[in-house]
């Protein structure tokens, strides 16, 4: 069976150092959501609360309406998967898997089925005899998501599980997580610091830093949408733009530092009035254009091909350096040290406050966030 969590009011805090001050969060069932931040945000402490771990300083914690905060790790039937595998070098595959089962007194004959179930569903079925320094890291991690799993746990837990693969193996062993948190339908919470990982894997993300959460939503919605500069920055690349939104006539205006401006039509109501603003605009939101139509100069220092796409490095007018991706083609690679004229487009680019704190843009404002 798969559970709800629900926590309220969250507090963590270390002797004088408070690590989470106020956190709540409502996880779906049967959702692979995912904690997402750089070191030290707060993601595996939390993690380590629900599992029981660690105390709770504050707040409540909840699978489906039972309240856990004192039962005990032992009986909240979780499964977890750490960064380091934990599996015992001593025994076998299969003796790994069915660990969990026979400390539960399940009966051996079931032990054997339920466990050549899992080996077949993370298929390692023909390493079930061997021991684990006879095995790569991926497999490794096979049977520690297969031993987790085998317990039917309400929730599955998982702290940067892929940490220690090599980069083809994490791509690898992402999809087979994938795979089967979709065929189990288990509830699962995923810590990572990789936000490529996080939005392969996640049907939700919930950004963190410094122990609260900076947004929740779809990996779409927090890519395309941001709730502010810190989001933008963190999931994916982003180049950073200062302008000023300027309000004419009820119609709103982007303006450069170059005189130069755009027309913007997503701007949240509240938020119409002359103020300098930051964009952030992805490499691939900007456009090569012809001179009469250019927002910014900019010139070419850096030209990488990489098939498809050929990524440049470029330093706009205003002295800020800028990433762009464009696509291949077979006569038109620019060279290092090219002039060019760019604009945006401005269905995509997000508008923030001066500050950072705040996406201004309808769309981001109306969205379901923390």
């Amino acid at each position: 069976m798969s559970v709800a969590i629900s926590i309220k009011n969250a507090v963590k805090r270390y002797g004088d150092s408070t690590i989470i001050p106020d956190l709540s969060l409502d996880i779906r069932e049967g959702e692979f959501f995912t904690l997402l931040g750089p070191s030290g945000c707060g993601k595996t402490t939390l993690l380590r609360m629900i599992a029981g771990f660690n105390s709770i300083e504050g707040g409540d914690f909840y699978f489906n309406d039972k309240r856990i905060n004192d039962l005990d790790p032992a009986k909240r039937n979780i499964g977890m998967v750490f960064q380091n595998y934990a599996i015992f070098p001593h025994y076998t595959v299969r003796q790994n898997v069915e660990f969990g089962l026979k400390n539960r007194g399940v009966p051996a004959p079931e032990r054997r089925a339920k466990s050549e179930e899992f080996l077949r569903l993370m298929q390692i079925e023909n390493l079930a005899d061997r021991k684990p320094d006879r095995m790569s890291g991926g497999q490794q991690q096979r049977v520690a998501l297969a031993r987790a799993l085998v317990i039917q746990p309400d929730v599955l837990l998982m702290d940067e599980p892929l940490s220690n693969l090599d980069a083809k193996l994490r791509v690898d062993m992402r999809s087979a997580i994938r795979r089967t948190q979709h065929q189990v339908g288990i509830t699962t919470v995923y810590v990572t610091h990789d936000q490529e990982e996080a939005m392969a894997i996640s049907d939700r993300i919930a950004v963190m830093k410094g122990g609260v959460l900076q947004q929740v939503g779809t990996p779409k919605s927090i890519y395309q949408r941001p709730a502010n500069l810190f989001v933008s920055s963190f999931i994916g690349r982003s180049n950073v733009v200062e302008a000023e939104l300027v309000v004419e006539g009820g119609e709103t205006f982007l303006s450069f530092s170059n005189g130069k401006r755009a027309e913007i039509k997503n701007i949240e109501e509240s938020f119409k009035k002359n103020q300098k603003v930051k964009l952030s605009v992805r490499p691939e939101e900007f456009i090569l254009c012809e001179k009469e139509e250019e927002l910014i100069h900019a010139r070419i220092t850096e030209s990488i091909f990489l098939g498809l796409n050929t990524h440049y490095t470029v330093e706009l007018e205003t002295g800020d350096r800028a990433e762009i991706i464009q696509e291949s083609t077979i006569s038109n690679i620019l060279n290092v040290g090219e002039e060019i004229s760019l604009k945006m487009n401005m269905e995509k680019v997000n508008v923030f406050t001066e500050d950072g704190e705040k996406n201004i843009l309808v769309d981001a404002c109306n969205a379901k966030g923390v």
